[in-house]
């Protein structure tokens, strides 16, 4: 069981914990989710003591590792962490990389280490890569050899930060495959994640962090569907809700393309789904809207619902009526129409933007 007391960390501009407080029992798969810059990642290593806490305690089955004359040694044989950047020593083959820390720490022979290594390889469906570099793998490989070297130390505790954030879209699947499968060995792990259908999907907890520490902390059900503080509540409707003021055609449509890619990410869109929706926003609005008006004034809002796996785009503006579907510009309706499952237009003078489109993507 480890024990956050009171746990602070402070730079000289900035205290991304200032009051953390939680107890984290064994066997326990605990998310950790909210907005970039709350201290999801510091929190991950001031436990593993990477970061020193400048306040607080953190116990590890009632020791506290925090304490001046505590070895951090005998902590960090109990936790391993895997990195966003995986950190692996590119000089040494694949096997040597799983085989150091076990030989240099745990005092195991090389053929011991090797045999471990060898069967931890297999697990992660890496079998057969012993004696490549790191150069000669994927990103997704790369993550992979990382978590098989955490676990050829056995720990009791696994931290994860961020641990797709590097990888190419097609190579995230590959590494949550890994991580699902270690749910079921009974050990404890905490995984800061910006993928929220993952963390629903594996975790019994959620830490919601924000203001500093732990704002939220309960079942994904709980998080996720019926948050019970106002920060969180706003957290997830982001999440389900993306939103953009278009007031000029000086947009940045590219920033907004980014934004779009990393709701699509969280929301573990499918890689077909997030090409529709991309190809909805810059056709309709970049193609037949802003062509139409000089001086364009749209609010653009895209919601998803997981459950449902269905999405909709929906745009509303200032104008005199105009239906998108009676635009000159044919082959953007027919790259839209080719994106849609169906596309609605109503027109209500008593609103300020009276115009409104809405748009429902295909879901096969």
């Amino acid at each position: 069981m480890i024990e956050l007391v009171h746990l602070e960390k402070k730079y000289e501009n900035a205290a991304p914990l200032k009051d953390v407080n939680a107890v984290i029992n064994d066997g326990d798969i605990i998310s950790v989710i909210g907005p970039s810059g709350t201290g999801k990642s510091t929190l991950l290593r001031c436990i593993n003591m990477l970061e020193r806490p400048t306040g607080g305690q953190i116990l590890l089955d009632g020791e506290d590792i925090t304490a001046k004359k505590y070895d951090l040694t005998r902590a960090r044989r109990r936790m391993g962490m895997v990195f966003q950047s995986f950190h692996l020593f590119g000089h040494l083959t694949v096997i040597e990389n799983l085989m150091l820390a076990p030989m240099d720490i745990l005092k195991k022979t090389k053929q011991e280490a090797y045999d471990t290594g060898v069967a931890l390889l297999r697990r992660v469906g890496l079998s057969g890569r012993e004696f490549q570099y790191p150069d000669q793998l994927s990103g997704g490989q790369k993550q992979r050899v990382a978590i098989a070297r955490t676990l050829a130390m056995d720990p009791d505790v696994i931290l994860f930060d961020e641990p797709t954030s590097a990888l190419d879209p097609t190579m995230v699947g590959e590494v949550q495959s890994v991580i699902r499968d270690l749910t079921r060995t009974g050990k404890t792990m905490m995984i800061v994640t910006h993928e929220m259908n993952f963390a629903r999907a594996i975790s019994n907890r959620v830490f919601y962090m924000d203001q500093g520490g732990i704002y939220e902390d309960g079942s994904p059900q709980q998080i996720f569907d019926h948050p019970q503080r106002e920060l969180t509540r706003r957290f997830i409707r982001k999440l389900r809700v993306l939103e953009f003021e278009i007031g000029s055609r000086d947009f940045d449509f590219i920033g907004a393309g980014a934004e779009i890619d990393r709701y699509c990410l969280q929301n573990d869109m499918a890689p077909k789904d997030k090409y529709r929706l991309r190809l909805v926003v810059e056709e309709l609005v970049q193609q037949i809207l802003l062509p139409r008006f000089a001086a364009p004034q749209m609010h653009l809002s895209i919601e998803h619902a997981d459950k449902a796996q269905t999405t909709a785009v929906t745009v509303t503006y200032v104008g005199e009526r105009f239906d998108p579907r009676e635009t000159e510009n044919e082959l953007s309706m027919l790259v839209l129409q080719s994106a849609a499952q169906e596309i609605c237009y109503k027109y209500d003078p008593a609103n300020a933007e009276p115009n409104r489109v809405e748009i429902r993507l295909k879901a096969d």
